[in-house]
């Protein structure tokens, strides 16, 4: 994927995301994002996007309260396996940023890390590709020398990713002509959500 089209993940997941589950399996690391601003709403499902990480995978989570990372106590290391869902929602998220890698060492003082490499140092990241986020009780850095990107339905490249943008935005836009017959959350709480004075 191209700069505009990390950019362009980046804005559809922290309008309104959620980060909803983890699934580790041996080196690959799959990360599942709700309530993304991609494709058309169909009534029966919500929109989703996986963020997948391979060879060298990596995760890194910043807490202050160890209830906040539960999830992780069900980590089995001896076969690098785990499969947990929750809710916590993305208040930001940025793509290989050392910067913003930096303030989470700052903000957060407790860390774990989980990794198929024995020489895997978050002081110094090594992977070709890696993600931060930040939800309102904890920190996450999750990489690997893959990335992908899949929604429901296929694997993301650039122009597929532009054209689900594209269709989000129309249903936003053609929201606004309904707003008095449904009511979407996403598009209530959206930034380009006109304000009435």
């Amino acid at each position: 994927m191209n700069v505009r089209s990390l950019k362009l993940i980046r804005e559809v997941i922290i309008n309104s995301g959620k980060w909803t589950s983890i699934e580790v399996s041996q080196d690959s690391i799959y990360l599942q994002f709700r309530d993304v601003e991609l494709g058309t709403p169909r009534s029966d499902e919500s929109f989703s996007l996986v963020v997948r990480f391979a060879e060298d995978s990596f995760f890194t989570v910043f807490y202050k309260n160890i209830w906040d990372i539960d999830f992780l106590s069900r980590y089995n290391y001896k076969y690098n396996l785990l499969s947990e869902e929750f809710v916590f929602n993305v208040k930001n998220l940025e793509f290989i940023d050392f910067e913003y890698l930096n303030k989470f060492f700052y903000d957060f003082k407790k860390q774990k890390s989980v990794s198929v490499s024995d020489e895997f140092d978050i002081h110094n990241i090594r992977n070709d590709f890696f993600m931060l986020f930040e939800t309102d009780e904890i920190a996450v850095v999750v990489g690997g020398n893959q990335m992908d990107f899949f929604s429901p339905f296929e694997r993301l490249d650039d122009a597929s990713l532009r054209e689900l943008s594209n269709q989000w935005m129309l249903y936003f836009l053609k929201y606004h002509l309904k707003r008095n017959i449904i009511k979407d959350p996403m598009c209530e709480n959206h930034p380009l959500m006109f304000k009435k004075d």
